[in-house]
């Protein structure tokens, strides 16, 4: 059974980091592309960032400078680490292989 799970969702203040979790089981990630997509009320799911099989990372231009995707192999996770938090970051985080989605971590900024 493939599983994506995420952690490290929080209320944070602007300004401030959160480091974001995507632990896969019964999937290898090591040459999978994974995305993490953002999410708030009311409105669709949109593209934060990725990264390719051969550890290619892209983002969304908004993120670009504040957000870092990485991938650990030896445990099969996708990490997003974001800094200089902004209210508008507010949302679920969702991690996919685009095949498979997690259940999203929220991350709540406060102005």
């Amino acid at each position: 059974q493939v599983q994506l799970v995420e952690s490290g969702g929080d209320l944070v203040q602007a300004g401030g980091s959160l480091t974001l979790a995507c632990v896969a089981s019964g999937i290898d990630l090591r040459t999978r592309k994974i995305w993490w997509l953002r999410q708030v009320p009311g409105e669709q799911r949109r593209w934060v960032a990725s990264i390719s099989g051969r550890g290619t990372a892209t983002y969304v231009d908004s993120v670009k400078g504040r957000f870092t995707i990485s991938r650990d192999t030896a445990k099969n996770t996708v990490y997003l680490q974001l800094n200089n938090l902004k209210p508008e970051d507010t949302g679920v985080y969702y991690c996919t292989t685009d095949e498979y989605w997690g259940q999203g971590t929220l991350v709540t900024v406060s102005s």
